[in-house]
C-alpha cells in the first residue's frame, strides 16, 4: 500500500511563499506520477501539478503556472511544491497523491482525474490571507 505524507502548509500573507513537501513509499516509483491536488469545502478536488517519477516531466494547472514549481529530489522519495506569489484563492487543503496512469500528464489537471487516483496523503492546509 502506498503511503504519502505531506508537510509545509500554514498561514501566509498574499504575495508570500510556502514550500510543501511530500515523502512517499510503498510503490514502484518509476511507474507513477506524484503530485498535488487541492480542495476547497463544497468544491471538487482539483489537480494542480504533478511530476513523472520515470522522466521528471511536469504539468501545471493554468492558474498556478509561473507561480508554482514542482520538483523531485533526484532519485529520492520526496517531491516538493514551491508556491510563490500566493493569492487568497490558493487557500485550500493540499493533498499529495500518486497515480499509476501518468501519461499523458495533462490528465492530472482534468476535472475528473482525481476519481481514480491510487494513493492519497492526508492533506495539509494552506491559508493565504489578503
Amino acid at each position: 500500500e502506498g503511503l504519502l505524507v505531506e508537510s509545509g502548509g500554514g498561514l501566509v500573507q498574499a504575495g508570500g511563499s510556502l514550500k510543501l513537501s511530500c515523502t512517499f513509499s510503498g510503490f514502484r516509483f518509476s511507474e507513477y506520477a506524484v503530485g498535488w491536488f487541492r480542495q476547497v469545502p463544497g468544491k471538487e478536488r482539483e489537480g494542480i501539478s504533478c511530476i513523472s517519477l520515470f522522466d521528471d516531466s511536469t504539468v501545471y494547472e493554468d492558474s498556478v503556472k509561473g507561480r508554482f514549481t514542482i520538483s523531485r529530489d533526484s532519485g529520492k522519495n520526496t517531491v516538493h511544491l514551491q508556491m510563490n506569489n500566493l493569492k487568497p484563492e490558493d487557500t485550500a487543503v493540499y493533498y499529495c497523491a500518486a497515480d499509476q496512469r501518468p501519461y499523458p500528464l495533462r490528465q492530472w489537471v482534468s476535472k475528473t482525474f482525481h476519481v481514480g487516483v491510487n494513493f492519497w496523503g492526508k492533506g495539509t492546509l494552506v491559508n493565504v490571507s489578503s
